[in-house]
């Protein structure tokens, strides 16, 4: 209930994090579907960048207002901040404040004065402005750095490399937001050259029991995580893309004219294969280089299908190897018994 400065990083940190969901998920779908040559419905889904831009712009964000409030001459509080903030953010739809121009919040009673407040991604947090300014300095003076660089234990040595004199820095210290801010930058820089896998947790309770299912906590959740907006891209277009050669190989034994090979180019292939095995067309369409299939069910198929050809292929070469062991064995008694009776006529 109580969001302070720590919170506020939090936060800025998770809207980071869900822009880079955005852009490497819903954005990278809908592109496809356009590089594919795919026709389909165009879904609308929030980007929260503008989010992030009130936080982190170089000059109009509330960090940068902040360090600038750290190092300004004169008398410095949190009110001087939050004034900075109600005259630059005042006309921002995701800022709102008591002390801000926008007269729409004047008479909001649930925003008390000392406070602002930021629309997320997930919905509407309220920051209680005292303790930013001291948070954000969080200065580790040079005396004391030089003093610890000094020490005899090696560790302590080595966790305060800036003491070392051969290194003084007469800048001032980054504070605390710019260094959080660096980091997150850091950490994005990274991940966008990743492919990276989202596996999406969900409380069902705050309890940590089981059996017990707290809607309001879940819906929130999934508002928080995107999921809705994913869902509906996923409805919207095709739940399942593949490259041709793949699923040719894996579904190829489905169809008589593709199995055992498939003499010709691979989208040929799973066109006879899908006509074949009367898949309707609006299940289905061809890519560029991939086959997109719009229901999940529609994949359900194809692998029981599949499943099923595997068993009665595995009892076809269990029937031919019978066979042929039996034969096999047959052939040698009779050459035996051949054998057997030569000799038994000469001896006669």
């Amino acid at each position: 209930q109580d969001n302070s400065f720590e919170q506020f990083i939090i936060n800025y940190c998770n809207e980071k994090l869900q822009q880079i969901f955005i852009e490497l998920t819903l954005k990278e779908e809908q592109e496809e579907y356009i590089r594919e040559g795919i026709e389909w419905t165009h879904i609308e889904y929030f980007n929260n960048a503008i989010i992030c831009d009130l936080i982190e712009n170089n000059q109009t964000g509330i960090l940068a207002m902040l360090d600038e409030e750290c190092l300004r001459p004169g008398t410095v509080t949190d009110d001087t901040f939050l004034e900075k903030l109600n005259q630059v953010c005042a006309t921002h739809q995701h800022f709102e404040s008591r002390l801000s121009k926008c007269s729409r919040f004047l008479n909001d009673t649930s925003l008390p004065h000392s406070c602002f407040r930021i629309q997320h991604y997930a919905g509407k947090v309220m920051y209680q402005v005292e303790g930013f300014v001291d948070k954000n300095n969080d200065l580790l003076y040079r005396d004391l750095s030089q003093a610890m660089w000094k020490a005899n234990h090696s560790l302590i040595k080595a966790l305060f490399p800036e003491g070392n004199p051969a290194k003084i820095n007469l800048k001032r210290p980054p504070t605390a937001g710019s260094q959080f801010k660096a980091s997150v930058a850091t950490l994005m820089k990274n991940l966008q050259t990743k492919n990276p896998n989202y596996i999406r947790c969900i409380k069902p309770n705050d309890k940590k029991a089981a059996h017990i299912f707290n809607e309001a906590l879940v819906c929130h959740q999934i508002r928080y995580l995107g999921l809705l907006e994913n869902v509906r891209v996923r409805r919207a277009g095709y739940a399942f893309r593949q490259p041709y050669e793949p699923c040719l190989e894996r579904y190829k034994m489905l169809c008589k004219q593709t199995w055992p090979h498939w003499r010709g180019p691979a989208r040929d292939g799973v066109e006879v294969l899908f006509k074949e095995l009367g898949i309707p067309e609006e299940e289905f369409s061809f890519g560029r280089s991939k086959i997109f299939i719009r229901n999940p069910r529609t994949l359900f198929k194809l692998e029981d299908l599949r499943k099923q050809r595997l068993e009665d292929l595995a009892t076809l070469i269990e029937k031919i190897y019978r066979g042929w062991k039996c034969r096999t064995r047959f052939l040698l008694m009779k050459k035996c018994q051949i054998v057997i009776a030569a000799w038994y006529r000469r001896y006669a």
